[in-house]
């Protein structure tokens, strides 16, 4: 039997991975909302019994509320005004799962010790060329031979973030990341089944980690800076200038789709943002792929998305049993699958 603390914050997070408001789940518990907001703040404690009754209603081992857990901020999330607070929280909420088995693979040596480097921009207003130069430095420290990276999701898991698939139950949920200093956890939709658009994805989280950390989220600039990062590291300028078209040559940016394997639509904004083409011909582009349906679906698909492998492996592995033993069954069946879906 488990005889650590109950850990308020565990309560939280099993409420809001059940999607139930403190009043929602004291009526089901036959509790006053006073009581469960006491529990989560520390105020009281539930007794052995009290625990039972709110494992059973969130679906989760009664150990759960005895694990240590280690707090982050509210997360990377590109679209907080269309984004409900309960998608948000319960997306956010599922996250901190996904660490929980990252901690516990690493100690099992089934994954790779964090190394993010951590380079703070220099603010809101950070030019450009602070934004490449970063991203420069990252694949650098990271060994990312010159042009395209093979694989954004395999380089992540292979420098300790963990990263998962899942269905958020929700199109207004798009990818987000937590900065957790050990592990930090980058989480991508299995809505959108386009390869070159997921990467970006992945790489636009890894900004928020390696620029952002904890400080300043959820405003237009931090969103601005992150892309800018996404399209330094997948399109290295020194790498791509030459190479990108000076009109709007679509056989030409069709091949360039396949070698670097992003969207049309990056490649149009990298060659305007390194002046290969004026905004002008960039708004031509635009309307042109516009009118021929290619802003919902580019022509020259990728194939299937890059998928997480790291944590599939622990959950397939023996050494998962204890982990599976306090953490909630459901939420670990929906990471192992839409992983690997």
């Amino acid at each position: 039997m488990n005889t650590q603390a109950f850990e308020r914050t565990r309560l939280r997070t099993a409420r809001e991975l059940a999607g139930l408001s403190q009043a929602q789940l004291a009526r089901e518990a036959g509790l006053t909302p006073a009581a469960i907001s006491q529990f989560e703040s520390g105020a009281a404690r539930p007794s052995p019994e009290t625990v039972g009754t709110l494992a059973k209603i969130l679906m989760v081992p009664a150990g759960f509320f005895h694990e240590a857990m280690v707090e982050s901020h509210e997360g990377f999330f590109r679209s907080l005004r269309r984004t409900s607070v309960v998608d948000r929280r319960r997306a956010r909420a599922i996250a901190h799962v996904a660490h929980d088995l990252a901690i516990r693979a690493s100690a099992a040596q089934r994954f790779c010790a964090g190394d993010v480097p951590m380079i703070p921009v220099s603010g809101l207003e950070a030019p450009v060329a602070e934004i490449e130069q970063t991203a420069a430095r990252v694949r650098a420290m990271w060994g990312v031979s010159r042009g395209p990276v093979p694989n954004v999701v395999e380089l992540l898991e292979a420098h300790g973030v963990a990263v998962i698939r899942l269905p958020l139950d929700s199109a207004d949920v798009d990818a987000f990341s937590l900065p957790f200093a050990d592990h930090p956890v980058v989480v991508l939709g299995t809505d959108k089944n386009d390869r070159a658009r997921s990467r970006f994805d992945a790489t636009h989280e890894l900004a928020h980690l390696v620029m952002h950390g904890e400080q300043i989220w959820g405003v237009k600039e931090v969103e601005t800076q992150a892309h800018q990062f996404a399209a330094a590291f997948l399109m290295p300028a020194d790498d791509i200038h030459d190479q990108l078209p000076t009109t709007v040559d679509w056989s030409t940016l069709f091949e360039l789709k396949r070698f670097w394997q992003v969207s049309l639509a990056a490649l149009l904004m990298r060659a305007r943002t390194l002046g290969r083409i004026s905004d002008s011909t960039y708004l031509t582009a635009i309307k042109a792929a516009s009118a021929r349906g290619w802003r919902r679906v580019e022509p020259v698909p990728l194939g299937r998305p890059e998928q997480p492998a790291r944590l599939l492996d622990y959950l397939a592995s023996p050494e998962s049993s204890p982990a599976r033993a306090v953490l909630p069954p459901q939420i670990i069946e929906s990471i192992g699958t839409a992983s690997a879906a």
